[in-house]
């Protein structure tokens, strides 16, 4: 009689284990909460707030102009947006964005940024914050490699009023 109910026991108790191995699993390979710290976002995030990063999806696709990422630089995380890819002539003149010349529009809000032209190098990436009055980006420590890109984020679950896709 002992045996049965430790073996109804262990039966009772696997599929839990089996929960937790997952929920560790997708936490620490899939998706993970991240905190936005400080200003350089606004006006698309703000302090504190609390996004999940997707760390999978940029192992089956390439990372593209304006996606919000973490980076990994200078023993901090950043969330940045994707300006620049790899190759290109950044360039912004009267508050537009070119790339190699071209004009692309920027359908996000952003603060007024200031002229300047950067070359981004190969396998690199050059991100800015939306707050471009108040953001060290890629104008201060420059362009990012690939590696340094941990994943991207655009869903915001805390606070619930702000709830929601931010691109």
């Amino acid at each position: 009689m002992k045996e049965n109910k430790k073996k109804n026991y262990l039966k009772e108790f696997i599929p839990y284990l089996l929960i937790i191995v997952v929920v560790i699993f997708i936490k620490m390979y899939v998706v993970s909460p991240i905190r936005v710290n400080g200003v350089s976002m606004d006006p698309t995030l703000e302090n504190s707030d609390i996004m999940l990063l997707d760390e999978v999806s940029y192992r089956f696709e390439d990372v593209e102009r304006f996606d919000i990422v973490v980076i990994h630089k200078n023993d901090e995380y950043l969330i940045k947006r994707v300006i620049g890819l790899p190759g290109e002539m950044v360039q912004y003149k009267a508050d537009k964005l070119y790339i190699d010349g071209e004009y692309v529009k920027e359908d996000f809000k952003h603060k007024e940024t200031s002229d300047f032209l950067a070359e981004v190098g190969d396998n690199q990436y050059f991100v800015m914050g939306d707050n471009r009055t108040n953001s060290t980006d890629s104008r201060v420590f420059g362009a990012v490699d690939r590696d340094e890109i941990i994943g991207k984020t655009s869903l915001t679950i805390l606070p619930f009023s702000r709830f929601g896709t931010k691109n």
